[in-house]
């Protein structure tokens, strides 16, 4: 029988504490963290939550958990603040307000290569380049590339495309493109207008047309006619969208933030304002893990989302928040330049203050009511199941391919406030027969829960035996919360953490694989469940509700019956909430398993099949695609015709040929 620890000793822990700088964390005693903290002073701040000042019912809650804490020192104030929004973002403490948005941002990408690409992008930033953002809506950025293609003629095709072009493409034909592709532009005139369209994106189109009106009268004195209306045009453009929006009668570079709450339920709204363009709104549902304080989350909002993103200028409020000047002095800082943050303004910024505090307003109505309705769905799902409480986590797999080609399993996760995007995953199945759907779906299930039960083992190895129970985690808790791994997330040259005793390390056990699902659906009938009990059987997971969704005899939505866990299987009907939180679920499972099949199906499609010759570099690949007019051309040509071409011998034609028609080359 093990001895229960002593509970934690805040004041004897206080007395170890200096003045310095720094960040707190509090750690429970299976070593998740609670919450992380900033301090001007550790030992001021720290000793807050230990004396007898009257405490809400949410700090006590958390001190009464709290097994032992640790701390980082800090050379500034403004690095704890750094340094805080890291470990808020890797460790995800229970207690701390999140900055919870499931969509990646889209951003205006222009890739570093010879020709430059501009398009849309979102995701991790893996493509080399400079990125442009983050905009509010994916319309913001259309309009943007809409707006590049026709003053700058960037391309904006794959490089697939590009290499493999023989003539000009339709966006040339309208003006869109300078044809970087086939020649029609020249390197230096294509850098210059690269170089011209970052102005505008970074803001700077006073310096842009400044520059332009210089460049069109320069050409005027040489009598360059032609040259000088191509400028004047592009000047008179680019005047037409400043006159379009302006803020206090100059182009503004800000962001207004809004505040509505419900109790604990916050929605932050975003008015972004870019070289005095109005952007549009997006609003975000921050996670407050209990906190009632439009001003703390607020704050917190601030901190974590300009910590990830690039600041504006200047940010507008709509109150006041604690540490502003911190947060403004450390912005600035991360951004090399000033970065000024207000929150009492006049004139039209108190306007468009107003108009993001009804905007935040509506859209939090309009969520509540969203957030009722989940509730009540998940409920009747409850029922349905004859499950003790609420499910916490309902994962969904489906299967999607064309004939057979590019196989993709996708996993979806809903929780109690709805979908979990970032703990989507996509499976690309290799290795089966084309075509079988419980191959692929054996082998989906079997791939997602067998790091779920390593990662198990290897928390009960390191708890001395004892097997943990890694379930769905509640809304208060969140998913995928980081234990502390004993090791210190300093900046440069802070020194090392105090503890209140020595750290030990402790295996991720809470990773979104690692926890496993209240609820499993299955995309499909008897056959599809069959496999995934199978391997749920084999790898030893219990305690999870295996569902199957099929469809009904017409295939009409509501018609679908129910695979039951019991063997029974049902009809809830149309009507039933059950059923339509599971369509939810579903749908966006089949959703997200045909995007990824789509995307890998047509990436193959894109690779030119040249490239894999071997002997094919890019002069010869060019010179085969303009002397045959295209791959459909060169596939239709037979060997002796493919020779003939500049630099291809009759080996390599072979090869060519057999590649293209899927045979196997002669040997030479």
């Amino acid at each position: 029988m093990t001895t229960p620890a002593p509970p934690f000793d805040g004041k004897a822990f206080v007395r170890t504490l200096s003045t310095a700088p720094g960040v707190y964390r509090m750690i429970a005693a299976d070593e998740t963290v609670l919450y992380v903290g900033k301090a001007g002073a550790l030992k001021n701040r720290v000793s807050s939550y230990f004396n007898a000042t009257p405490k809400s019912a949410r700090i006590m809650a958390m001190l009464s958990q709290v097994a032992r804490m640790e701390v980082t020192v800090t050379r500034t104030e403004a690095e704890a603040l750094i340094l805080e929004n890291e470990l808020i973002k890797s460790l995800k403490p229970r207690y701390n307000v999140l900055l919870r948005d499931d969509k990646s941002y889209p951003y205006v990408l222009l890739t570093s290569e010879t020709w430059p690409r501009i398009a849309m992008h979102r995701g991790p930033r893996a493509v080399p380049g400079r990125y442009f953002g983050p905009y509010p809506s994916v319309m913001a950025v259309r309009d943007t590339l809409n707006l590049i293609h026709k003053l700058f003629r960037l391309r904006n095709c794959e490089d697939s495309v590009f290499r493999n072009r023989s003539r000009p493409c339709l966006q040339h034909q309208i003006g869109r493109c300078s044809a970087p592709c086939v020649g029609l532009v020249q390197a230096r005139d294509y850098a210059e207008s690269v170089r011209r369209a970052t102005l505008l994106l970074e803001g700077r189109s006073d310096e842009l047309t400044g520059e332009l009106t210089k460049a069109m009268e320069d050409a005027a004195e040489r009598l360059d006619f032609e040259n000088a209306a191509r400028l004047r045009d592009l000047v008179a453009s680019i005047r037409t969208l400043q006159a379009r929006q302006y803020v206090d009668g100059r182009a503004a570079d800000l962001d207004v933030l809004a505040i509505a709450m419900h109790g604990v339920q916050a929605c932050v709204l975003l008015l972004a304002f870019r070289d005095g363009r109005n952007l549009g709104t997006r609003a975000f549902f921050p996670k407050t893990n209990g906190s009632d304080n439009p001003e703390e989350v607020l704050a917190a909002f601030v901190s974590q989302y300009y910590g990830e993103q690039n600041p504006p200028r200047e940010i507008i409020l709509d109150r006041d928040i604690a540490d502003r000047e911190l947060i403004e002095q450390a912005l600035s800082a991360s951004s090399d330049r000033r970065v000024q943050i207000r929150h009492n303004v006049r004139g039209e910024r108190a306007g468009y203050v107003d108009l993001a505090r009804r905007n935040a307003e509506m859209s939090l109505a309009a969520e509540r009511t969203s957030h009722a309705a989940q509730h009540a769905r998940a409920q009747a799902l409850r029922e349905l199941l004859d499950m003790p409480e609420l499910p916490k986590r309902i994962e969904c797999f489906d299967i999607s391919h064309t004939m057979g080609e590019a196989t993709v399993a996708s996993c979806v996760v809903f929780d109690a406030e709805g979908p979990v995007r970032g703990q989507y995953r996509r499976f690309n199945i290799t290795g089966i027969e084309p075509g079988d759907d419980y191959a692929a779906m054996h082998q989906a299930i079997y791939r997602r829960f067998r790091r779920a039960m390593e990662e198990r083992e290897g928390l009960a190895a390191a708890d001395g035996g004892t097997q943990p129970e890694v379930r769905g985690v509640s809304a208060g808790d969140g998913p995928g919360l980081a234990p502390d791994q004993g090791t210190d997330a300093t900046t440069p040259g802070a020194p090392a953490s105090v503890s209140a005793k020595p750290s030990r390390k402790h295996p991720r056990a809470s990773s979104e694989l690692g926890v496993l699902p209240d609820i499993l659906l299955i995309d499909g009938g008897a056959g599809q469940v069959a496999q995934a009990r199978a391997v749920l059987d084999e790898l030893g997971v219990e305690g999870v509700l295996l569902v199957g969704v099929a469809k009904g005899p017409e295939r009409r939505p509501g018609d679908e019956e129910l695979l039951l866990p019991d063997g029974r299987s049902v009809r809830p009907g149309a009507e039933s909430p059950a059923l339509q939180l599971i369509q939810q679920v579903r749908d966006e499972a089949h959703r997200f398993a045909i995007t990824g099949h789509r995307g890998r199906r047509q990436k193959a499609r894109n690779v030119s099949r040249l490239e894999d010759i071997p002997g094919i570099g890019p002069r010869r690949r060019a010179n085969l695609l303009k002397h045959f007019g295209g791959l459909g051309g060169l596939k239709a040509a037979g060997v002796e015709e493919i020779s003939r071409v500049e630099g291809i011998n009759d080996a390599l034609a072979e090869r060519i040929y057999a590649t293209l028609h899927g045979l196997d080359a002669r040997s030479e």
